[in-house]
């Protein structure tokens, strides 16, 4: 049996067949699949139901509303991993340069966070790419990346969906921090345990505050007048005067850095490290312009990310 990337014979093993098969079969779903290949849902699901009459056997269960592994699909997928993979290999073993990015790039971050430290140099990265266009959704709703068809989306804090392929962009360090006028209102508390009679601001009912001590792990379950989904508002509420919030330095550090906030209780570190995360469905044939995004903002954030580092520092 020979190997072709045209789709002209239908006695031929087709490449992008393969890669249908494979990419639907890891995302669960045709359509997505055909998106990532830059064909339509009709298409792709035509390509590989040729791919399955080819090779005689079915390699895909079919529902209304998801797809998953045949028996023989399972020992298909394997060797169809491994021959896109020897295809790649084979491309660059003969000296081309990587492919230029190219298509449309659809981006899903926390809104906050997109707006301070991705919208500033968006125009840059489109410069530097001219085969590129960005398709950027701001929303601080998790957003499905293979329903929405996202190619890549930015996380903060600990990820929860263990099918999502996670590079790491930058430390997300957080402190409990508070304007001075508060702590002269209110005095300073001294220990994690003393926020329970403190007016703290809660993100999206996160009452529960995990310290390390040198007694062990603390855990204290704060309380206040203000709940909210979006961490502008606790910003504002901390900048009037208003309570005691965890906040991540990427949305603070200008205001602890002026004076208008402080932080209080750092010898006492939170206890989960999270840190803002590129999240992508698969690590199989990642395309390049979600390679070159991703390496543009890590580059740009910089280890440690610019906004904790010193001003004149590089």
């Amino acid at each position: 049996m020979t190997v072709s990337s045209t789709g002209a014979g239908r006695d031929r093993l087709d490449l992008l067949d393969v890669a249908l098969f494979v990419r639907a079969a890891q995302l669960a779903n045709v359509s997505a699949a055909g998106r990532e290949c830059g064909v339509s849902a009709a298409v792709a699901s035509a390509r590989i139901a040729s791919l399955e009459h080819l090779l005689g056997a079915r390699l895909l269960h079919r529902t209304t509303r998801r797809i998953s592994l045949t028996q023989d699909g399972e020992v298909f997928m394997t060797r169809a991993v491994a021959l896109l993979e020897a295809a790649d290999a084979a491309r660059g073993s003969v000296g081309r340069a990587q492919a230029a990015p190219q298509g449309r790039l659809r981006v899903s971050m926390p809104s906050s966070f997109g707006r301070q430290h991705v919208s500033p140099v968006i125009a840059e990265f489109l410069r530097r790419y001219p085969g590129v266009a960005v398709d950027l959704r701001l929303s601080d709703h998790l957003v499905d990346l293979v329903d929405a068809g996202i190619d890549v989306a930015i996380r903060i804090g600990a990820l929860k969906d263990s099918s999502l392929v996670a590079r790491r962009l930058a430390v997300n360090r957080r402190v409990i921090c508070c304007s001075p006028a508060y702590l002269a209102a209110r005095g300073t508390p001294r220990h994690p345990t003393d926020l329970v009679d403190h007016e703290c601001i809660i993100l999206s009912e996160q009452r529960d505050w995990g310290f390390v001590t040198p007694a062990g792990p603390v855990s204290v379950r704060v309380d206040g007048r203000l709940v909210t989904d979006n961490g502008e508002v606790i910003r504002d509420a901390l900048l009037a005067g208003f309570g005691i919030a965890l906040k991540s330095t990427w949305d603070v550090a200008p205001y602890l850095r002026g004076g208008q906030l402080v932080t209080v209780l750092d010898s006492y570190p939170l206890a989960e490290t999270v840190a803002i995360w590129a999240v992508y469905p698969s690590r199989a044939f990642v395309p390049p312009k979600t390679v070159a995004f991703t390496d543009f903002l890590a580059a740009y954030f910089g280890d440690p990310p610019y906004w904790d580092r010193e001003p004149g520092c590089g």
